[in-house]
């Protein structure tokens, strides 16, 4: 059955979950796009890092379809949908592999990126993993290539600010999930019970984990600043914010 299965369904109905917590996803990503295609030209060679099912690949090909694309990530429920859903496309190769491990560079197919992209992924690194993470993607962006980062960075400086924001997306979120959208729990309990994904489910919280017991908060969050600075320390030659809301950001790094 699985090949009958709608993946851009599944694709479609994780979009909506992110989009319950990150109601400005979009605006994210068109930033991150128009600053690979600043950077890399129209045909640019791209990691997707952590790429869950594909949704950066999915924009990125739409707006660049010149675009080469190497996706990573280590679920395996949330990369059968990216290979369910961009299956037949020679574009685009799905590797998976553990962020945390010292040869994950190894399973890539390229030894150089024009451009590598992530969102809302690397909150899951404690500081020091997230360090050498940073390092070693200084030596697989070219020189010249981007690293762009979108990802929870609060600031701790503007408690009265961070709190009537954060009562408003409370008031937002139970109003759209009173009309039926779906958080992380909901989904993922909707994925477990589905036949062509119920395998791989299982899988996936052996190896990482039960997510349908709820959201397990926001990680290790740290400042854009905090980003910019770590990446120059790793061997990037600028680095700085792109774009910002108010509990999130954009940062650009150049090599």
């Amino acid at each position: 059955m699985r090949g009958m299965t709608d993946w851009q369904g599944w694709q479609d109905s994780w979009d909506r979950q992110q989009a319950w917590y990150l109601p400005d996803r979009e605006e994210r990503f068109r930033v991150m796009l128009d600053v690979v295609r600043a950077h890399a030209g129209d045909r640019p060679r791209v990691l997707d890092l952590a790429c869950g099912t594909g949704s950066i690949t999915r924009r990125l090909l739409a707006r660049l379809p010149g675009a080469v694309v190497t996706g990573i990530d280590l679920d395996p429920a949330l990369l059968t949908i990216a290979r369910g859903t961009f299956a037949g496309d020679d574009r685009v190769t799905f590797v998976a592999a553990d962020l945390t491990a010292p040869d994950w560079p190894d399973a890539l197919p390229y030894d150089a990126y024009d451009a590598v992209v992530t969102a809302t992924a690397l909150h899951w690194l404690a500081e020091e993993p997230l360090r050498t993470l940073y390092g070693r993607l200084a030596g697989l962006v070219r020189p010249g290539g981007v690293f762009l980062n979108a990802d929870h960075m609060p600031d701790p400086a503007t408690p009265r600010i961070n709190a009537a924001w954060q009562a408003f997306e409370q008031e937002r979120q139970a109003g759209e999930k009173a009309a039926g959208v779906l958080d992380w729990a909901g989904w993922w309990t909707h994925a477990a019970a589905a036949p062509e994904l119920a395998d791989v489910v299982r899988e996936r919280f052996a190896l990482l984990g039960d997510p349908i017991s709820g959201h397990t908060g926001d990680g290790h969050v740290h400042t854009p600043d905090w980003h910019a600075r770590a990446l120059r320390d790793a061997g990037f030659a600028e680095a700085r914010p792109a774009w910002a809301s108010l509990t999130d950001a954009l940062v650009l790094a150049l090599r």
